[in-house]
């Protein structure tokens, strides 16, 4: 697995990608062992429940979101983190438009 290319990533040289409904990503660097991706929500947009092998910590970059984490909501607002373990349920609600900066370990193979 390569790294994106160059060192240096410059925000507007990446697109969105359309994700669901009011939400959209953008793959900002990744290596075989890490990956930071932006995502960003429209006002009710909704990241489902799911989950994954990866670890995850996301860092609420703007807006105000529902955060599920297991059997859990709580609601975070820019500038709050949230940590996954492995393969722990999770989703998120925009309460307000915002964004979300999520990094992954090892990186997400199914997003690329």
């Amino acid at each position: 697995m390569s790294t994106l290319d160059p060192l240096f990533i410059n925000d507007e040289n990446l697109s969105w990608e359309a994700v669901g409904p009011g939400v959209r990503r953008k793959i900002m660097a990744y290596d075989a062992n890490l990956m930071l991706v932006k995502v960003a929500f429209d006002a009710g947009g909704i990241g489902a429940i799911h989950h994954h092998y990866h670890t995850q910590m996301s860092y609420v970059e703007s807006g105000r979101f529902a955060i599920t984490i297991g059997d859990e909501t709580r609601e975070l607002k820019s500038g709050d983190v949230y940590h996954l373990p492995p393969d722990v349920p999770h989703g998120a609600v925009a309460l307000e438009a915002g964004v979300l900066v999520d990094v992954f370990t090892p990186m997400r193979e199914d997003f690329v």
